[in-house]
């Protein structure tokens, strides 16, 4: 062998070989992450649905007769179903593979957001949000078997990072452009226009996603496990792991700044907090999500090039804490300011999608769906909260109404969204008991 060549390359066509391998960008290289890109779209997609009643708030209300507590049950019950799928969506995504369910779940998307917006009734409206719940369950943490199939482990947390600015993406678009088209347009063409966007993201990805990677050995699923004491004995050990449930506890409290704060009550409070008008109001409340879009691709990297998830996860829970409570109950905070905190506090906050490569690396690789689902299960239950809310914001209500509307006090808005710098506290106290994982797979 000569002097200085590689130690895997035996011949001068060897050498040639690989470097062509790491000089060109063929279709074969850069499929890996196009695969990964079309999921991350779906969940973009799914995630615009699901803020999409924030910036409908007064149309709804009006038209259904909603109070605080009504419009948050109408919202969440995208969660009443999304958060029990998750038990399912994992072993579903472990057993059949992601491309037949996620083509599934973004055509039923499509069609709940149409019955969301033909139906006259309060009924046919929560059948339709149902349906997107339904559909939605699959998104994200299709996302992640997709990356556990096409890409090498140490990309893990970086695509996690990407996916969730998608996500991000979404709930902007949700906030900005979902404002200005039910403005101009109305809210029920605004949800056909959005139901015709899944139909077409529906082929995209039939067409396109496979289960398989062609340049990688086969992928070890579920249903290579005949046994079912094996296949109850895997689950197990996720199931009677405490760093699990621990890791899913943080995560869910983390993401609070989203569920409970802009994906529904950020718009009304800065209206009615800060005298925003509604276009203000909806693009203060995107900071929340642009913080995170950004701040998601970096905390995966920068987790993975440190070798450390314990310590981003206590710093975001910590600054967010903060941050989030000087929106609520600093006095006279200019509105550059409040866009200026709800950025950074998005920023931190998104730490949060380190929880998913925690799961990952502390589950077995056969179950990866499995325990990614569960996690993504418990932080979903932080969009529960939103009902409770509305309940303190109801129980509090002095009566005052506007166009048939319920108008809420300042110091209403501040009591029931007192929940979160509460949570974000608790979120840093917890993350003293996870253990960190140095970022490599703890169970084969």
């Amino acid at each position: 062998m000569s002097r200085g060549m590689p130690e895997n390359v035996t011949s001068l066509e060897g050498l040639e070989d690989m470097i062509e391998e790491h000089t060109t960008f063929s279709w074969a290289s850069m499929a890996p992450w196009f695969v990964c890109l079309l999921g991350a779209l779906f969940y973009c997609y799914e995630y615009l649905l699901r803020v999409s009643p924030s910036v409908m708030t007064q149309e709804l209300m009006q038209t259904y007769h909603l109070t605080a507590i009504s419009f948050g049950n109408l919202s969440s019950v995208y969660y009443y179903v999304y958060v029990p799928m998750q038990l399912f969506v994992g072993l579903l995504l472990d057993k059949y593979g992601p491309r037949r369910l996620l083509t599934l779940a973004v055509l039923v998307c499509a069609v709940g957001t149409y019955f969301f917006a033909a139906g006259y009734s309060l009924w046919v409206a929560q059948i339709g949000r149902f349906m997107v719940g339904f559909g939605s369950a699959f998104a994200f943490v299709g996302v992640l078997k997709l990356a556990t199939i096409w890409l090498p482990p140490h990309r893990f947390a970086l695509v996690s990072g990407f996916t969730l600015a998608l996500g991000m993406m979404g709930g902007m678009l949700g906030d900005v452009a979902l404002t200005s088209l039910v403005q101009l347009q109305g809210w029920k063409q605004t949800c056909y226009l959005a139901a015709i966007v899944g139909v077409l993201l529906t082929f995209i990805i039939y067409s396109i996603v496979r289960d398989e990677n062609p340049r990688l050995p086969p992928a070890k699923h579920l249903s290579d496990l005949h046994n079912v004491v094996l296949i109850w004995s895997e689950i197990k050990k996720i199931l009677f792991n405490p760093q699990i449930w621990i890791n899913g506890v943080i995560g869910c409290l983390l993401y609070l700044s989203l569920s409970a704060f802009a994906e529904l009550w950020a718009i009304p409070y800065l209206e009615q907090a800060s005298n925003f008008k509604s276009d203000d109001a909806a693009a203060a409340s995107s900071m929340v999500f642009l913080g995170w879009a950004i701040g998601g691709p970096i905390m995966g990297w920068f987790s993975d090039f440190i070798r450390q998830r314990r310590l981003l996860l206590t710093m975001g829970s910590v600054v967010s804490a903060v941050l989030i409570a000087v929106v609520l109950y600093a006095p006279n905070v200019s509105a550059r300011m409040v866009m200026a905190i709800l950025f950074v506090c998005g920023l931190f906050s998104s730490s949060q999608i380190l929880v998913f490569s925690v799961s990952r690396e502390i589950s077995p690789v056969t179950l990866s769906g499995t325990a990614l689902a569960l996690t993504n299960m418990m932080v979903m239950i932080g969009g529960l909260f939103v009902p409770l809310i509305g309940w303190v914001l109801d129980f509090v209500w002095a009566g005052q109404m506007v166009a048939g509307a319920r108008v809420y006090s300042v110091g209403a808005y501040q009591l029931g969204l007192s929940l979160l710098p509460a949570g974000l506290i608790l979120a840093a106290l917890l993350t003293l008991f996870l253990r960190e994982t140095g970022c490599h797979q703890q169970m084969e």
